[in-house]
Protein backbone atom coordinates (compact mmCIF):
# COMPACT_ATOMS: atom_id res chain seq x y z
CA UNK A 1 0.00 0.00 0.00
CA UNK A 2 1.36 3.49 -0.82
CA UNK A 3 2.82 5.43 2.14
CA UNK A 4 -0.11 7.84 2.13
CA UNK A 5 0.85 9.99 5.11
CA UNK A 6 4.47 10.62 4.03
CA UNK A 7 3.31 11.51 0.50
CA UNK A 8 0.65 13.89 1.81
CA UNK A 9 3.03 15.58 4.27
CA UNK A 10 5.81 15.85 1.70
CA UNK A 11 3.48 17.22 -0.99
CA UNK A 12 2.01 19.80 1.36
CA UNK A 13 5.48 20.90 2.47
CA UNK A 14 6.78 21.21 -1.10
CA UNK A 15 3.75 23.19 -2.29
CA UNK A 16 4.09 25.63 0.66
CA UNK A 17 7.84 26.07 0.17
CA UNK A 18 7.45 26.67 -3.57
CA UNK A 19 4.73 29.26 -2.98
CA UNK A 20 6.90 31.14 -0.46
CA UNK A 21 10.41 30.86 -1.84
CA UNK A 22 10.14 29.95 -5.52
CA UNK A 23 6.75 31.12 -6.78
CA UNK A 24 8.04 31.02 -10.35
CA UNK A 25 8.19 27.23 -10.09
CA UNK A 26 4.78 26.88 -8.49
CA UNK A 27 2.26 25.16 -10.76
CA UNK A 28 -0.77 27.38 -10.36
CA UNK A 29 -2.45 27.64 -6.98
CA UNK A 30 -1.19 25.90 -3.85
CA UNK A 31 -3.92 23.28 -4.24
CA UNK A 32 -2.92 22.58 -7.85
CA UNK A 33 0.74 22.42 -6.85
CA UNK A 34 -0.07 20.08 -3.99
CA UNK A 35 -1.92 17.59 -6.22
CA UNK A 36 0.71 17.69 -8.97
CA UNK A 37 3.53 17.11 -6.47
CA UNK A 38 1.57 14.33 -4.78
CA UNK A 39 0.91 12.69 -8.15
CA UNK A 40 4.60 12.93 -9.10
CA UNK A 41 5.66 11.41 -5.79
CA UNK A 42 3.13 8.62 -6.16
CA UNK A 43 4.43 7.79 -9.65
CA UNK A 44 7.99 7.77 -8.33
CA UNK A 45 6.98 5.50 -5.45
CA UNK A 46 5.01 3.18 -7.77
CA UNK A 47 7.94 2.90 -10.18
CA UNK A 48 10.22 1.97 -7.32
CA UNK A 49 7.75 -0.37 -5.65
CA UNK A 50 6.32 -2.13 -8.72
CA UNK A 51 9.29 -2.24 -11.11
CA UNK A 52 12.69 -1.41 -9.63
CA UNK A 53 12.64 -3.02 -6.18
CA UNK A 54 10.93 -6.39 -6.90
CA UNK A 55 12.66 -6.93 -10.24
CA UNK A 56 16.19 -5.86 -9.34
CA UNK A 57 16.85 -5.14 -5.66
CA UNK A 58 14.68 -7.43 -3.51
CA UNK A 59 16.64 -9.86 -1.28
CA UNK A 60 14.04 -12.46 -2.27
CA UNK A 61 15.13 -12.37 -5.92
CA UNK A 62 17.47 -15.34 -5.50
CA UNK A 63 14.65 -17.73 -4.63
CA UNK A 64 13.13 -20.09 -7.22
CA UNK A 65 9.98 -18.74 -8.80
CA UNK A 66 7.33 -19.77 -11.36
CA UNK A 67 7.69 -18.87 -15.01
CA UNK A 68 5.31 -16.62 -16.89
CA UNK A 69 5.27 -13.58 -14.61
CA UNK A 70 4.22 -10.23 -15.99
CA UNK A 71 6.92 -7.56 -15.68
CA UNK A 72 4.58 -5.37 -13.66
CA UNK A 73 1.77 -7.64 -12.42
CA UNK A 74 3.62 -10.80 -11.47
CA UNK A 75 1.62 -14.02 -11.39
CA UNK A 76 -1.68 -12.26 -10.63
CA UNK A 77 -3.40 -13.50 -13.78
CA UNK A 78 -2.74 -17.17 -12.92
CA UNK A 79 -3.79 -16.62 -9.29
CA UNK A 80 -7.05 -14.87 -10.20
CA UNK A 81 -7.92 -17.38 -12.93
CA UNK A 82 -7.75 -20.35 -10.54
CA UNK A 83 -9.35 -21.29 -7.23
CA UNK A 84 -7.42 -20.39 -4.09
CA UNK A 85 -4.33 -22.54 -3.58
CA UNK A 86 -4.44 -24.34 -6.93
CA UNK A 87 -1.52 -22.54 -8.62
CA UNK A 88 0.59 -23.27 -5.52
CA UNK A 89 -0.33 -26.94 -5.76
CA UNK A 90 1.20 -27.00 -9.23
CA UNK A 91 4.27 -24.93 -8.37
CA UNK A 92 5.26 -26.90 -5.27
CA UNK A 93 6.26 -29.97 -7.31
CA UNK A 94 7.08 -28.39 -10.67
CA UNK A 95 9.66 -25.86 -9.41
CA UNK A 96 12.91 -27.23 -7.90
CA UNK A 97 13.32 -25.58 -4.50
CA UNK A 98 14.79 -25.97 -1.03
CA UNK A 99 11.67 -25.13 0.95
CA UNK A 100 10.91 -21.64 -0.41
CA UNK A 101 9.37 -20.35 -3.64
CA UNK A 102 9.01 -16.65 -4.42
CA UNK A 103 6.12 -15.42 -6.52
CA UNK A 104 4.52 -12.04 -7.12
CA UNK A 105 0.90 -10.99 -7.11
CA UNK A 106 -0.84 -7.75 -8.05
CA UNK A 107 1.62 -4.98 -8.95
CA UNK A 108 4.54 -7.29 -8.15
CA UNK A 109 3.74 -7.57 -4.46
CA UNK A 110 6.04 -10.34 -3.22
CA UNK A 111 5.05 -13.61 -1.55
CA UNK A 112 7.12 -16.49 -0.19
CA UNK A 113 5.55 -19.95 -0.41
CA UNK A 114 6.67 -22.57 2.12
CA UNK A 115 7.12 -25.96 0.47
CA UNK A 116 8.68 -28.50 2.84
CA UNK A 117 8.45 -29.63 6.49
CA UNK A 118 11.65 -27.82 7.48
CA UNK A 119 10.51 -24.33 6.49
CA UNK A 120 6.96 -25.01 7.69
CA UNK A 121 8.20 -26.07 11.12
CA UNK A 122 10.31 -22.93 11.34
CA UNK A 123 7.42 -20.56 10.62
CA UNK A 124 4.61 -22.47 12.35
CA UNK A 125 6.51 -23.64 15.42
CA UNK A 126 9.95 -22.31 16.31
CA UNK A 127 9.25 -18.77 15.03
CA UNK A 128 5.47 -18.76 15.08
CA UNK A 129 5.20 -15.44 16.98
CA UNK A 130 7.75 -13.77 14.68
CA UNK A 131 5.46 -14.47 11.72
CA UNK A 132 2.09 -12.97 12.60
CA UNK A 133 -1.37 -12.79 11.04
CA UNK A 134 -1.58 -10.06 8.34
CA UNK A 135 -3.55 -6.98 9.30
CA UNK A 136 -5.75 -7.21 6.21
CA UNK A 137 -7.01 -10.61 7.45
CA UNK A 138 -8.46 -8.82 10.44
CA UNK A 139 -10.17 -6.28 8.18
CA UNK A 140 -11.53 -8.89 5.78
CA UNK A 141 -12.78 -11.65 8.07
CA UNK A 142 -12.38 -10.27 11.59
CA UNK A 143 -15.90 -8.80 11.53
CA UNK A 144 -17.30 -12.30 10.99
CA UNK A 145 -14.85 -14.54 12.83
CA UNK A 146 -14.30 -12.19 15.75
CA UNK A 147 -11.10 -10.65 17.07
CA UNK A 148 -10.36 -13.44 19.51
CA UNK A 149 -7.96 -16.38 19.60
CA UNK A 150 -7.67 -16.37 15.82
CA UNK A 151 -6.00 -12.95 15.73
CA UNK A 152 -4.32 -12.74 19.13
CA UNK A 153 -0.52 -12.66 19.13
CA UNK A 154 2.31 -13.39 21.56
CA UNK A 155 1.54 -13.64 25.28
CA UNK A 156 -2.11 -12.74 24.71
CA UNK A 157 -2.50 -15.70 22.36
CA UNK A 158 -0.74 -18.07 24.79
CA UNK A 159 -3.03 -17.01 27.63
CA UNK A 160 -6.24 -17.26 25.61
CA UNK A 161 -5.34 -20.67 24.21
CA UNK A 162 -4.37 -22.01 27.65
CA UNK A 163 -7.71 -20.93 29.12
CA UNK A 164 -9.73 -22.42 26.26
CA UNK A 165 -7.82 -25.70 25.94
CA UNK A 166 -9.85 -27.58 28.60
CA UNK A 167 -12.92 -27.28 26.36
CA UNK A 168 -11.07 -29.05 23.54
CA UNK A 169 -9.29 -31.80 25.47
CA UNK A 170 -10.07 -35.36 24.42
CA UNK A 171 -11.56 -36.00 27.87
CA UNK A 172 -14.06 -33.25 27.15
CA UNK A 173 -14.64 -33.95 23.43
CA UNK A 174 -15.50 -37.62 24.03
CA UNK A 175 -18.48 -36.48 26.10
CA UNK A 176 -19.80 -34.57 23.07
CA UNK A 177 -20.04 -37.58 20.72
CA UNK A 178 -23.68 -38.22 21.70
CA UNK A 179 -24.47 -34.63 20.69
CA UNK A 180 -22.71 -35.10 17.34
CA UNK A 181 -24.55 -38.37 16.73
CA UNK A 182 -27.94 -37.03 17.76
CA UNK A 183 -27.69 -34.13 15.31
CA UNK A 184 -26.31 -36.42 12.58
CA UNK A 185 -29.35 -38.67 13.03
CA UNK A 186 -31.66 -35.67 12.92
CA UNK A 187 -30.04 -34.50 9.68
CA UNK A 188 -30.61 -37.76 7.78
CA UNK A 189 -34.08 -38.23 9.24
CA UNK A 190 -35.15 -34.77 8.14
CA UNK A 191 -33.57 -35.32 4.72
CA UNK A 192 -35.66 -38.46 4.35
CA UNK A 193 -38.84 -36.63 5.33
CA UNK A 194 -38.05 -33.71 3.01
CA UNK A 195 -37.60 -36.06 0.06
CA UNK A 196 -40.92 -37.76 0.78
CA UNK A 197 -42.71 -34.42 1.00
CA UNK A 198 -41.04 -32.84 -2.05
CA UNK A 199 -43.31 -32.13 -5.05
CA UNK A 200 -43.35 -35.03 -7.49
CA UNK A 201 -41.53 -34.70 -10.80
CA UNK A 202 -43.04 -36.60 -13.77
CA UNK A 203 -45.19 -38.56 -11.35
CA UNK A 204 -42.25 -39.67 -9.21
CA UNK A 205 -41.09 -38.32 -5.87
CA UNK A 206 -37.81 -36.48 -6.06
CA UNK A 207 -34.83 -37.79 -4.14
CA UNK A 208 -32.34 -35.04 -4.97
CA UNK A 209 -30.82 -32.81 -2.31
CA UNK A 210 -28.34 -29.95 -2.20
CA UNK A 211 -25.53 -31.14 0.07
CA UNK A 212 -24.34 -27.79 1.40
CA UNK A 213 -27.82 -26.78 2.54
CA UNK A 214 -28.11 -29.78 4.86
CA UNK A 215 -24.51 -29.95 6.07
CA UNK A 216 -24.40 -26.23 6.90
CA UNK A 217 -27.60 -26.43 8.92
CA UNK A 218 -26.45 -29.56 10.75
CA UNK A 219 -23.05 -28.17 11.68
CA UNK A 220 -24.60 -24.88 12.83
CA UNK A 221 -26.88 -26.82 15.17
CA UNK A 222 -23.95 -28.89 16.44
CA UNK A 223 -21.73 -25.92 17.27
CA UNK A 224 -24.76 -24.28 18.88
CA UNK A 225 -25.45 -27.18 21.24
CA UNK A 226 -21.87 -28.38 21.83
CA UNK A 227 -20.31 -24.92 21.78
CA UNK A 228 -22.86 -22.64 23.40
CA UNK A 229 -25.51 -24.89 24.93
CA UNK A 230 -28.18 -23.58 22.53
CA UNK A 231 -29.96 -25.50 19.78
CA UNK A 232 -30.40 -23.07 16.89
CA UNK A 233 -32.82 -25.53 15.22
CA UNK A 234 -31.49 -24.76 11.77
CA UNK A 235 -32.24 -28.36 10.70
CA UNK A 236 -35.83 -27.89 11.74
CA UNK A 237 -36.14 -24.43 10.23
CA UNK A 238 -34.13 -23.80 7.03
CA UNK A 239 -35.16 -20.14 7.14
CA UNK A 240 -33.37 -19.69 10.47
CA UNK A 241 -32.01 -16.12 10.43
CA UNK A 242 -28.54 -17.06 11.65
CA UNK A 243 -28.26 -19.82 9.06
CA UNK A 244 -29.31 -17.44 6.27
CA UNK A 245 -26.81 -14.85 7.48
CA UNK A 246 -23.89 -17.26 7.33
CA UNK A 247 -25.04 -18.53 3.94
CA UNK A 248 -24.87 -14.97 2.59
CA UNK A 249 -21.51 -14.18 4.19
CA UNK A 250 -19.74 -17.39 3.23
CA UNK A 251 -20.82 -17.21 -0.41
CA UNK A 252 -19.26 -13.93 -1.53
CA UNK A 253 -19.72 -12.65 -5.08
CA UNK A 254 -16.74 -12.55 -7.42
CA UNK A 255 -16.54 -8.78 -6.90
CA UNK A 256 -15.37 -9.45 -3.33
CA UNK A 257 -11.98 -10.59 -4.67
CA UNK A 258 -11.56 -7.28 -6.49
CA UNK A 259 -12.36 -5.39 -3.29
CA UNK A 260 -9.48 -7.29 -1.67
CA UNK A 261 -7.16 -6.14 -4.45
CA UNK A 262 -8.39 -2.56 -4.07
CA UNK A 263 -7.47 -2.85 -0.40
CA UNK A 264 -3.80 -2.90 -1.44
CA UNK A 265 -4.07 0.72 -2.52
CA UNK A 266 -7.07 2.27 -0.82
CA UNK A 267 -7.72 2.72 2.90
CA UNK A 268 -9.87 -0.01 4.41
CA UNK A 269 -12.12 2.59 6.03
CA UNK A 270 -12.84 4.02 2.57
CA UNK A 271 -13.67 0.62 1.05
CA UNK A 272 -15.91 -0.28 3.99
CA UNK A 273 -17.78 3.04 3.62
CA UNK A 274 -18.69 2.44 -0.03
CA UNK A 275 -22.46 2.12 -0.54
CA UNK A 276 -22.32 -1.38 -2.02
CA UNK A 277 -24.37 -4.47 -1.20
CA UNK A 278 -21.45 -6.55 0.07
CA UNK A 279 -20.58 -3.97 2.73
CA UNK A 280 -24.19 -3.96 3.94
CA UNK A 281 -24.23 -7.78 4.08
CA UNK A 282 -21.06 -7.89 6.17
CA UNK A 283 -22.15 -5.08 8.48
CA UNK A 284 -25.65 -6.47 9.07
CA UNK A 285 -24.35 -10.03 9.42
CA UNK A 286 -21.69 -9.00 11.91
CA UNK A 287 -24.24 -7.13 14.03
CA UNK A 288 -26.58 -10.13 14.13
CA UNK A 289 -23.81 -12.59 15.02
CA UNK A 290 -22.43 -10.34 17.76
CA UNK A 291 -25.83 -9.84 19.30
CA UNK A 292 -26.52 -13.58 19.15
CA UNK A 293 -23.27 -14.24 21.02
CA UNK A 294 -24.03 -11.55 23.62
CA UNK A 295 -27.46 -13.09 24.21
CA UNK A 296 -25.97 -16.57 24.54
CA UNK A 297 -23.41 -15.38 27.09
CA UNK A 298 -26.01 -13.51 29.14
CA UNK A 299 -28.36 -16.50 29.15
CA UNK A 300 -25.57 -18.90 30.08
CA UNK A 301 -24.50 -16.71 33.01
CA UNK A 302 -28.04 -16.71 34.39
CA UNK A 303 -28.28 -20.50 34.11
CA UNK A 304 -24.88 -20.97 35.74
CA UNK A 305 -25.91 -18.72 38.64
CA UNK A 306 -29.00 -20.90 39.13
CA UNK A 307 -26.86 -24.03 38.97
CA UNK A 308 -28.76 -25.63 36.07
CA UNK A 309 -26.32 -24.98 33.18
CA UNK A 310 -24.78 -27.82 31.20
CA UNK A 311 -21.03 -27.75 31.82
CA UNK A 312 -19.95 -29.66 28.69
CA UNK A 313 -20.16 -26.83 26.15
CA UNK A 314 -17.29 -24.51 25.22
CA UNK A 315 -18.99 -21.39 26.54
CA UNK A 316 -19.42 -22.90 30.01
CA UNK A 317 -15.74 -23.82 30.16
CA UNK A 318 -14.71 -20.31 29.09
CA UNK A 319 -16.98 -18.64 31.64
CA UNK A 320 -15.78 -20.87 34.47
CA UNK A 321 -12.18 -19.93 33.68
CA UNK A 322 -12.97 -16.31 34.60
CA UNK A 323 -10.29 -15.19 32.13
CA UNK A 324 -12.40 -13.41 29.53
CA UNK A 325 -14.13 -10.06 29.61
CA UNK A 326 -17.59 -10.19 28.07
CA UNK A 327 -16.67 -8.50 24.78
CA UNK A 328 -13.56 -10.67 24.40
CA UNK A 329 -15.73 -13.70 25.03
CA UNK A 330 -18.10 -12.46 22.32
CA UNK A 331 -15.17 -12.50 19.89
CA UNK A 332 -14.19 -16.03 20.97
CA UNK A 333 -17.73 -17.28 20.45
CA UNK A 334 -17.93 -15.59 17.05
CA UNK A 335 -14.79 -17.48 16.03
CA UNK A 336 -16.07 -20.86 17.16
CA UNK A 337 -19.55 -20.26 15.81
CA UNK A 338 -18.38 -19.34 12.31
CA UNK A 339 -15.29 -21.49 11.88
CA UNK A 340 -16.79 -24.38 13.83
CA UNK A 341 -19.61 -24.98 11.40
CA UNK A 342 -18.41 -23.67 8.02
CA UNK A 343 -15.21 -25.73 7.82
CA UNK A 344 -16.89 -29.03 8.69
CA UNK A 345 -19.77 -28.27 6.34
CA UNK A 346 -17.23 -27.73 3.57
CA UNK A 347 -15.48 -31.01 4.47
CA UNK A 348 -18.79 -32.87 4.29
CA UNK A 349 -19.42 -31.51 0.81
CA UNK A 350 -16.02 -32.79 -0.32
CA UNK A 351 -16.60 -36.15 1.36
CA UNK A 352 -19.93 -36.63 -0.42
CA UNK A 353 -18.32 -35.55 -3.68
CA UNK A 354 -15.62 -38.21 -3.22
CA UNK A 355 -18.23 -40.85 -2.33
CA UNK A 356 -19.98 -40.14 -5.62
CA UNK A 357 -16.67 -40.29 -7.49
CA UNK A 358 -15.67 -43.55 -5.78
CA UNK A 359 -18.72 -45.78 -5.25
CA UNK A 360 -16.46 -48.68 -4.22
CA UNK A 361 -15.18 -46.60 -1.30
CA UNK A 362 -18.75 -45.63 -0.42
CA UNK A 363 -19.83 -49.29 -0.42
CA UNK A 364 -16.93 -50.41 1.79
CA UNK A 365 -17.54 -47.51 4.18
CA UNK A 366 -21.24 -48.37 4.44
CA UNK A 367 -20.42 -51.99 5.20
CA UNK A 368 -18.21 -50.93 8.11
CA UNK A 369 -20.80 -48.49 9.44
CA UNK A 370 -23.58 -51.07 9.36
CA UNK A 371 -21.40 -53.65 11.11
CA UNK A 372 -20.12 -51.37 13.88
CA UNK A 373 -22.71 -48.66 14.55
CA UNK A 374 -26.38 -48.79 15.57
CA UNK A 375 -29.06 -47.91 13.05
CA UNK A 376 -30.19 -44.29 12.94
CA UNK A 377 -33.74 -45.68 13.11
CA UNK A 378 -33.20 -46.90 16.66
CA UNK A 379 -34.33 -44.07 18.99
CA UNK A 380 -32.75 -45.75 22.01
CA UNK A 381 -29.33 -46.30 20.47
CA UNK A 382 -26.41 -44.34 21.89
CA UNK A 383 -22.84 -44.20 20.69
CA UNK A 384 -19.56 -43.47 22.43
CA UNK A 385 -16.28 -42.01 21.25
CA UNK A 386 -14.78 -45.49 21.02
CA UNK A 387 -17.60 -46.65 18.72
CA UNK A 388 -16.70 -43.99 16.15
CA UNK A 389 -12.95 -44.18 16.70
CA UNK A 390 -13.01 -47.95 16.11
CA UNK A 391 -14.50 -47.44 12.65
CA UNK A 392 -11.02 -47.36 11.13
CA UNK A 393 -12.08 -47.11 7.50
CA UNK A 394 -14.41 -44.22 8.39
CA UNK A 395 -11.47 -42.44 10.04
CA UNK A 396 -9.32 -43.12 6.95
CA UNK A 397 -11.96 -41.72 4.58
CA UNK A 398 -12.30 -38.58 6.70
CA UNK A 399 -8.53 -38.03 6.84
CA UNK A 400 -8.08 -38.62 3.12
CA UNK A 401 -10.87 -36.16 2.33
CA UNK A 402 -9.27 -33.57 4.59
CA UNK A 403 -5.90 -34.21 2.93
CA UNK A 404 -7.09 -33.78 -0.65
CA UNK A 405 -9.58 -31.01 0.05
CA UNK A 406 -8.39 -28.90 2.95
CA UNK A 407 -11.32 -26.54 3.63
CA UNK A 408 -8.95 -23.58 4.05
CA UNK A 409 -6.76 -23.81 0.97
CA UNK A 410 -4.16 -21.30 2.10
CA UNK A 411 -3.36 -18.89 4.87
CA UNK A 412 -0.70 -16.23 5.35
CA UNK A 413 1.73 -14.87 7.86
CA UNK A 414 3.74 -11.65 7.72
CA UNK A 415 7.26 -11.13 9.02
CA UNK A 416 6.95 -8.86 12.07
CA UNK A 417 10.60 -7.86 11.66
CA UNK A 418 13.58 -8.78 9.47
CA UNK A 419 13.85 -12.56 9.78
CA UNK A 420 15.32 -15.62 8.11
CA UNK A 421 13.73 -18.87 6.95
CA UNK A 422 16.09 -21.76 6.31
CA UNK A 423 18.92 -19.22 6.42
CA UNK A 424 17.43 -17.01 3.71
CA UNK A 425 16.75 -13.34 4.62
CA UNK A 426 13.07 -12.43 4.81
CA UNK A 427 12.51 -8.64 5.04
CA UNK A 428 10.04 -7.20 7.53
CA UNK A 429 6.55 -7.08 6.04
CA UNK A 430 7.03 -10.01 3.66
CA UNK A 431 3.92 -12.12 3.23
CA UNK A 432 4.64 -15.81 3.84
CA UNK A 433 2.15 -18.27 2.34
CA UNK A 434 1.18 -21.56 3.97
CA UNK A 435 -0.87 -23.59 1.49
CA UNK A 436 -2.39 -26.78 2.97
CA UNK A 437 -3.96 -27.59 -0.40
CA UNK A 438 -0.48 -27.69 -1.94
CA UNK A 439 1.45 -29.36 0.90
CA UNK A 440 -1.21 -32.04 1.40
CA UNK A 441 -0.94 -33.06 -2.26
CA UNK A 442 2.81 -32.71 -2.86
CA UNK A 443 4.32 -35.71 -4.62
CA UNK A 444 7.62 -35.00 -2.89
CA UNK A 445 5.89 -35.62 0.44
CA UNK A 446 3.20 -38.17 -0.45
CA UNK A 447 4.57 -40.01 -3.46
CA UNK A 448 3.42 -40.28 -7.06
CA UNK A 449 -0.14 -41.09 -6.00
CA UNK A 450 -0.47 -37.86 -4.00
CA UNK A 451 -3.40 -36.63 -6.10
CA UNK A 452 -5.31 -39.91 -5.83
CA UNK A 453 -8.07 -40.55 -3.30
CA UNK A 454 -6.74 -43.53 -1.36
CA UNK A 455 -8.13 -43.92 2.18
CA UNK A 456 -5.99 -47.06 2.54
CA UNK A 457 -2.91 -44.90 2.99
CA UNK A 458 -4.20 -44.13 6.50
CA UNK A 459 -4.49 -47.82 7.44
CA UNK A 460 -1.85 -50.32 8.51
CA UNK A 461 -3.17 -53.88 8.76
CA UNK A 462 -6.69 -52.44 8.93
CA UNK A 463 -5.92 -50.13 11.86
CA UNK A 464 -5.57 -46.35 11.65
CA UNK A 465 -2.05 -44.94 11.37
CA UNK A 466 -0.98 -41.42 12.22
CA UNK A 467 0.66 -39.87 9.14
CA UNK A 468 -0.84 -41.68 6.16
CA UNK A 469 2.58 -42.95 5.12
CA UNK A 470 4.17 -39.49 4.96
CA UNK A 471 7.47 -39.09 6.81
CA UNK A 472 6.61 -35.82 8.56
CA UNK A 473 3.43 -34.65 10.28
CA UNK A 474 4.08 -31.32 8.54
CA UNK A 475 3.05 -33.10 5.33
CA UNK A 476 -0.58 -32.81 6.50
CA UNK A 477 -1.50 -29.19 7.15
CA UNK A 478 -5.29 -29.13 7.19
CA UNK A 479 -5.24 -28.10 10.85
CA UNK A 480 -1.76 -26.52 10.68
CA UNK A 481 0.78 -27.30 13.43
CA UNK A 482 2.48 -25.61 16.34
CA UNK A 483 1.13 -23.16 18.93
CA UNK A 484 -1.32 -21.72 16.39
CA UNK A 485 -2.69 -25.03 15.14
CA UNK A 486 -6.47 -25.38 15.10
CA UNK A 487 -7.61 -25.66 18.70
CA UNK A 488 -10.82 -27.38 17.55
CA UNK A 489 -9.16 -30.20 15.59
CA UNK A 490 -10.49 -32.98 17.82
CA UNK A 491 -13.96 -31.43 17.84
CA UNK A 492 -14.02 -31.11 14.05
CA UNK A 493 -12.75 -34.65 13.42
CA UNK A 494 -15.36 -36.19 15.71
CA UNK A 495 -18.19 -34.11 14.27
CA UNK A 496 -17.12 -34.90 10.69
CA UNK A 497 -16.94 -38.65 11.36
CA UNK A 498 -20.40 -38.76 12.94
CA UNK A 499 -22.04 -36.78 10.13
CA UNK A 500 -20.43 -38.86 7.39
CA UNK A 501 -21.28 -42.14 9.16
CA UNK A 502 -24.96 -41.21 9.47
CA UNK A 503 -25.15 -40.02 5.84
CA UNK A 504 -23.42 -43.02 4.27
CA UNK A 505 -25.15 -45.46 6.58
CA UNK A 506 -28.57 -44.09 5.65
CA UNK A 507 -28.19 -43.31 1.94
CA UNK A 508 -26.54 -44.51 -1.22
CA UNK A 509 -25.43 -41.33 -2.95
CA UNK A 510 -24.67 -40.45 -6.57
CA UNK A 511 -24.40 -37.28 -8.65
CA UNK A 512 -27.73 -35.92 -9.89
CA UNK A 513 -25.95 -35.24 -13.19
CA UNK A 514 -23.93 -38.31 -14.19
CA UNK A 515 -21.71 -36.02 -16.30
CA UNK A 516 -21.03 -33.66 -13.40
CA UNK A 517 -17.79 -31.69 -13.83
CA UNK A 518 -16.26 -30.18 -10.72
CA UNK A 519 -15.57 -26.47 -10.47
CA UNK A 520 -14.16 -25.10 -7.23
CA UNK A 521 -15.49 -21.99 -5.52
CA UNK A 522 -13.09 -20.08 -3.27
CA UNK A 523 -14.05 -18.01 -0.27
CA UNK A 524 -13.19 -18.28 3.39
CA UNK A 525 -13.40 -22.00 2.64
CA UNK A 526 -13.30 -23.91 -0.65
CA UNK A 527 -16.32 -25.85 -1.89
CA UNK A 528 -17.89 -27.12 -5.13
CA UNK A 529 -19.01 -24.17 -7.21
CA UNK A 530 -22.76 -23.73 -7.56
CA UNK A 531 -23.31 -26.32 -4.86
CA UNK A 532 -23.43 -30.09 -5.07
CA UNK A 533 -26.72 -31.78 -5.96
CA UNK A 534 -26.87 -35.51 -5.38
CA UNK A 535 -29.44 -38.28 -5.77
CA UNK A 536 -30.13 -40.39 -2.69
CA UNK A 537 -31.46 -43.91 -2.26
CA UNK A 538 -32.41 -44.95 1.25
CA UNK A 539 -30.77 -48.12 2.53
CA UNK A 540 -33.29 -50.63 3.83
CA UNK A 541 -33.15 -51.54 7.48
CA UNK A 542 -30.73 -48.88 8.73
Amino acid sequence: MPPKLPILVSSASVSILLAHYAPAYALGSRVQTFFLVAFTEFIAWATWRVIIYPNFLSPLKGLPEPLGASWWNGHASAIMANPSGHPMREWIDAIPNDGLIRYTNWFNSERVLLTNPKTLAEVLSSKNYEFIKPAHFLDIIGKILGIGLLFAEGDEHRTQRKNLMPAFSYRHIKDLYPVFWSKSKEMVERMSIAMQEAPAEDGKSTNVVEVSDWTSRATLDIIGVAGMGRDFQALKNPDNELNQTYKTIFHPPKSARYLQVAGMFLPRWFLKSLPIKRNDEISDGSALIKQTCRDLIAAKKIRMEKGDADDTDILSVALRSGSFADENLVSQMMTFLAAGHETTSSSMQWAIYMMCRHPEVQARLRQEIHSKLPSVRDPQARITASDIDNCHYLQAVCKETLRLWAPVALTMRVAARDETINGHPIPKGTLVVVAPLAINCSKHLWGDDAMEFKPERWLTDGVSNKNGGAESNYSFLTFLHGPRSCIGQGFANAEFACLLAAWCGKFETEFEDKDYVLEVKSGITSRPKNGLRVKLTEVDGW
